[in-house]
């Protein structure tokens, strides 16, 4: 029954990644082991629900993908320069949430680049964003899935987090209505990530 209704996957898709979030974020000491024993149970979610819309994979996709994540990393790195031109505290919140849950091993790493990247995407755009285009017009999913996913930091007490996970979604929602490409937007998110953490991290 539930799997013939859009409303109830979408509900319990919900519901389910707010309480693995509120899990995840609870304590720090195990926060790598809950989250991807999250993103496992968020891709599982999306295999049951919902299914696989992909278009050809050309290497013009795959470059579109890095392109966009080059592009998210250029508005976040812009974002945090004028943050650091305000008060301490909005740059002093960044290198605190950093220090709590940023990446510190290669495996956190590989787990970001292999696992969680790909599963936030099948999760969030391949399945929250177009259940949500059942009730509304594809620009209106775009934006409030990628609402929604900002808002799956609210447990972190980090506000800008929380919109840095709204912008990021609204350039990866744009980029998976424009292309149906799953590989393009777990690409632009890995391009992200290793932009941000590997090789220009933020001062």
């Amino acid at each position: 029954m539930f799997r013939q209704s859009p409303i109830y996957q979408l509900v319990l898709s919900l519901i389910l990644a707010y309480c693995l979030s509120w899990i995840t974020f609870s304590n720090e000491k195990v926060f790598w082991y809950f989250y991807t024993f999250s993103i496992f149970f968020l891709m599982a979610a999306f295999f049951y629900f919902s299914k696989m819309e992909e278009d050809n994979n050309s290497i013009r996709l795959i470059l579109l993908g890095i392109m966009f994540g080059v592009l998210s990393y250029a508005g976040m790195l812009g974002a945090y320069l004028l943050l650091d031109m305000g008060p301490s505290y909005f740059t002093n919140s960044i290198q605190k949430f950093l220090n709590h849950y940023g990446p510190t091993a290669i495996w956190h790493y590989l787990l970001l680049i292999f696992i969680i990247a790909p599963g936030e995407e099948v999760f969030w755009r391949g399945l929250i964003q177009q259940q949500l285009k059942k009730y509304m017009q594809p620009k209106f999913a775009v934006i409030l899935s990628s609402l929604l996913f900002g808002l799956s930091f609210i447990f972190t007490g980090f506000w800008i987090g929380i919109l840095g996970g709204f912008f990021v979604g609204i350039i990866f929602g744009i980029l998976y209505e424009w292309k149906r490409s799953i590989t393009a937007i777990v690409l632009a998110h890995i391009t992200l990530l290793v932009l941000l953490f590997l090789i220009l991290p933020f001062p």
